[in-house]
């Protein structure tokens, strides 16, 4: 579990250990089950990362909801938009191996990840990184309830395929920005596993 889970679990199990004892069944019952999902929700499972140099990986767990065509900073690309579900490993991951070049943190409303604003509208924090087959760009955008983007990284670290990255808390989405010279495998609807599921190739 992300050791962040840890001070909304255990505030949860010690209230519901107190309804308990008041004899409050039922809401210590619920109080306990609540912390049984944070703990879920705050799972950070180990993932097996490809091995293929060429591949990179999707950098959330979830359902890909959109694939669109779309250029950045006059260069031509493609990028993949990831709905995280609170049921979801919400644990990111670094896409391909490169260097943190910038990171933006950028305030924002809090519209459902689902909705095409939510990309350019919600609370989010942006991540470039500098790569030998030229830019990636991996965004962590705020939804409906999740009220905290987390990023356990830093501009000019080095980083590897598949490593952690950082989380969203309760619900989220996050976009992927690839360059031209990347073939997408991935199409709308599709799940996938961040860290592990291969969701594009360079050419």
């Amino acid at each position: 579990m992300v050791k962040d889970g840890y001070k909304f679990a255990l505030p949860l199990l010690a209230l519901g250990a107190l309804a308990f004892w008041a004899g409050w069944w039922w809401g210590g019952l619920l109080l306990v089950l609540l912390a049984g999902f944070v703990v879920y929700f705050f799972r950070d499972p180990e993932r097996l990362i490809p091995t293929d140099l060429e591949a990179i990986v999707s950098p959330a767990d979830g359902r890909v909801i959109e694939v669109i065509e779309e250029g950045r900073n006059g260069q031509a690309g493609q990028r993949v938009s990831i709905f995280l579900s609170v049921f979801d490993v919400h644990v990111n991951r670094v896409p391909w191996a490169g260097k943190i070049e910038k990171m933006e943190y950028r305030r924002g409303r809090f519209l459902a990840a689902m909705r095409a604003q939510a990309s350019l509208e919600n609370e989010q924090n942006v991540i470039e990184f500098a790569t030998r087959r030229g830019p990636v760009v991996v965004k962590q955008v705020a939804g409906l309830i999740a009220r905290r983007i987390l990023c356990w990284k830093s501009p000019g670290d080095e980083v590897v395929t598949g490593e952690r990255l950082g989380m969203i808390r309760f619900g989220s989405r996050v976009d992927i920005w690839l360059p031209a010279g990347a073939d997408l495998l991935v199409r709308r609807g599709q799940h996938v596993a961040g860290g592990s599921t291969i969701l594009a190739r360079w050419k």
